[in-house]
Parts: C-alpha cells; structure tokens; sequence
C-alpha cells in the first residue's frame, strides 16, 4: 500500500483537534499556576490578583483555540507540501495486514 495522496483539509480537521486538545491541558496547566499565583499573594501590586485570575480562565479558553488554529494551518500546510512532494517521488509505501 503506497500513501499517494494526503486529504488537505481532512489532515488539517485532525491536526486542529489534537492541538486544540494539547491546548486545553496547556490551559489547564497556565490556569493552575495563575491562581495558585494569585491565591499566594504573589500578585505584587494590589489589584493585580483579579487580573490574575481573569488570565487564568482566559488561558483555558484562549490556548485551545490558538492551538487549534495553528494545528490546522500546520496540517493543511503539512498535507499541500506531501501531496506536491508524492507527486514527484511516488509516496510512503506502508505494509499493512
């Protein structure tokens, strides 16, 4: 079995949701440290521990989609360059049973 050809925007669809999945634990991660920050006192100026909080539940929000985005621009991009380079010499050959 020889890979010829890679769906464009099928890689793309796949690669925005395992990036948008890394994203969210990213988020996660980000979140925890901004409250965990802010719940310390480390926010240095006061008034700054609701800013903290806010970034930190923006991130859980945000980084998902930015990773999302970057993940299908990746994958599409990815694919295009794959499709051109197996035009020219012939694909992956897999073995498969």
């Amino acid at each position: 079995m020889i890979v010829r050809r890679i769906g464009v925007f099928s890689a793309g669809k796949l690669l925005a949701a395992l990036y948008a999945a890394l994203g969210l634990v990213a988020g996660l991660f980000v979140s925890l440290a901004s409250l965990v920050g802010t719940a310390s006192g480390m926010g240095g100026q006061h008034g700054a521990a609701p800013m903290g909080a806010l970034f930190g539940v923006g991130a859980i929000v945000l980084l998902p989609l930015v990773y999302g985005v970057i993940g299908f621009l990746g994958g599409v991009i990815f694919a295009f360059l794959y499709n051109v380079a197996a035009s020219v010499v012939g694909g992956i050959e897999l073995d498969v049973e």
